[in-house]
């Protein structure tokens, strides 16, 4: 058993069911341990506030029965263990679990409505991609239609200069290394200009710049790290994340805005481009100081 420990946010829908399954495939991949929350208002557990007694009790079985299923759906391989928490939010009780698990990554469901393999950001990912201190996983709607023994099969890992890229480089490696998946470094060169600019010019700075990033960063990779490096390119963002390939089973890892305070997420408006069009669940990773990881 690796120290891999996921805290998966768990609601009795097709949203919940698609973070469980990426959950539940990640911690299969990595050997880790599954800790499976749902989290009910905080008001629902205060003594003090008046609330139908018959209510609660209800709210309480009714959130054990649909972990106990829940939990059927989990393979006989994977260490897990089932939860309900109190809280303000639903962000909220899953950062607090995180934390007193030692996790090392949240995964949660995508808002309803998005496209089938893809990730829309609803009130709880949101929530969390703004006050988490741990790596977040948003899961695609369809997450739950990829089996646990599909496993991890590519970690592709946006590679920038902006605050937070060693870390977010470790964490891509820690990753790889626990899922034993091929790590893919990757760097975006959208040439999205105003009209009039010399756009053969700028695409060829910006890939050599991105050349000279990608094989920087490939050179820090310790030993023993099966890697690759690519470059993506489009007239925009959203071209160039569409021109690659991808895989069943890949995890996307991406680091958290420039904006972002030290030791918190912020998607930026980029990850925020390449989330609208990736096949493929997105891992964010909060900044860090002092080159610690967050835990």
């Amino acid at each position: 058993m690796s120290d891999v420990t996921i805290v998966v946010g768990y609601t009795a829908n097709e949203s919940g069911a698609d973070a469980l399954a990426l959950a539940n495939r990640i911690a299969t991949a990595a050997e880790g341990v599954l800790e499976v929350v749902m989290v009910l208002p905080s008001e629902a557990h205060n003594a003090r506030v008046p609330v139908d007694q018959g209510y609660l009790r209800y709210l309480r079985e009714q959130s054990r029965e649909w972990l106990t299923e829940a939990s059927t759906h989990l393979g006989a391989d994977v260490a897990s263990k089932l939860h309900i928490r109190y809280a303000e939010s639903f962000a909220e009780g899953l950062i607090e679990a995180a934390h007193e698990f030692g996790a090392n990554l949240i995964v949660v469901g995508a808002a309803g409505g998005g496209r089938r393999a893809h990730a829309r950001v609803g009130s709880v990912a949101n929530e969390l991609l703004h006050s988490s201190d741990v790596p977040v996983a948003l899961a695609p709607a369809g997450a739950r239609d990829i089996p646990a023994s599909q496993g991890v099969t590519r970690i592709t890992a946006g590679v920038g200069t902006r605050p937070g890229a060693e870390e977010q480089l470790e964490a891509a490696t820690a990753l790889a290394r626990a899922t034993r998946a091929p790590l893919r470094l990757l760097s975006l060169v959208p040439i999205d200009l105003p009209a009039g600019l010399d756009t053969h010019l700028a695409e060829l700075t910006s890939s050599t710049h991105a050349e000279q990033v990608l094989q920087e960063a490939h050179r820090k990779l310790p030993e023993g790290i099966d890697a690759t490096v690519e470059i993506a390119r489009g007239a925009t963002i959203e071209d160039a994340v569409q021109a690659l390939d991808w895989h069943d089973g890949e995890l996307v890892l991406v680091g958290s805005s420039r904006l972002a305070a030290p030791r918190r997420l912020f998607l930026g408006s980029t990850a925020a481009k390449v989330l609208r069009e990736l096949p493929a669940p997105m891992i964010v990773v909060p900044r860090t100081t002092h080159g610690k990881t967050s835990q």
